[in-house]
């Protein structure tokens, strides 16, 4: 994790910034795994960002799990993870210009999901808290992005500021 992340103003209003952070975890899943979510959404609840995730299992993973080894891919995904923290955090950190506490993910099956949880230090400002809140309230798609909106190389959704 960065050692200081400056505190600034967002660099997007709370609904672009929802969709932003899931993009980018979208792109993060293709590039590592080699087989990103279908559908990813984000969430901002008081301390905590949840990003959840549909789709996205390798060919591999869903031969294991025909082989009924679930905790064989968990593990592996959670031993992945656990390496992948550094870089993700400072992704989300780099996005929401907030400091990280912790990270954790976790895989589900059956349906399949993936979540992401960020801890930070501070309380979100309230128009991330708010575009969640509405959005859910409204049943709108505010953060959700589809594998579609997603291109690994557009350079015009990179996580560079």
């Amino acid at each position: 994790m960065s050692e200081d992340v400056p505190d600034q103003r967002l660099p997007e209003e709370g609904g672009r910034l929802l969709a932003r952070i899931s993009t980018e975890m979208v792109k993060a899943q293709k590039q590592f795994f080699g087989k990103g979510p279908t559908q990813a959404k984000s969430y901002f609840v008081d301390d905590m960002l949840f990003i959840v995730m549909q789709g996205g299992l390798t060919t591999a993973e869903k031969t294991m799990m025909e082989f009924d080894e679930a905790d064989r891919v968990r593990d592996f995904r959670q031993t992945f993870e656990n390496r992948m923290t550094e870089r993700l955090t400072e992704m989300i950190e780099q996005l929401t210009r907030r400091k990280v506490l912790t990270y954790q993910s976790q895989i589900l099956f059956e349906p399949d999901r993936i979540i992401e949880m960020f801890v930070f230090d501070d309380r979100a400002p309230a128009e991330l808290i708010e575009a969640t809140a509405e959005a859910q309230l409204r049943g709108e798609p505010a953060g959700q992005v589809s594998t579609e909106d997603v291109a690994l190389d557009d350079p015009s959704s990179s996580g560079q500021s």
